[in-house]
């Protein structure tokens, strides 16, 4: 079973940073999932591909956790989000460069 160490992205819900400063171990999915022929349902046998994400405070904790568990892993490094600095005034600024419409 292979893992992947992360730090989450924010949700579209979230303006802060909150819950995105941990390092998250999920593990990948060992066998594609299939679809019920009855239901018509999505489902998989391998019950830690989508049930189990453990969560650390760094990215050390994370690395040295899978190493004593000897579960091969990678790293996926965070992208750096350059902040947009936005106020409501913008909208209605001379220099706004599309004209603001309904």
């Amino acid at each position: 079973m292979f893992a992947r160490i992360f730090k989450p992205a924010k949700t579209a819900m979230q303006s802060g940073a909150a819950n995105s400063n941990r390092w998250v171990l999920e593990f990948e999915a060992e066998a594609a999932k299939r679809i019920d022929p009855l239901m018509g349902w999505t489902s998989g046998e391998d019950t830690r591909a989508g049930q189990v994400r453990l969560t650390f405070d760094t990215l050390e904790a994370a690395s040295k956790y899978a190493e004593r568990r000897n579960i091969p892993y990678r790293i996926v490094e965070p992208h750096s989000a350059d902040p947009v600095i936005k106020a409501y005034s913008d909208n209605f600024a001379f220099s706004r460069r599309k004209p603001w419409t309904h």
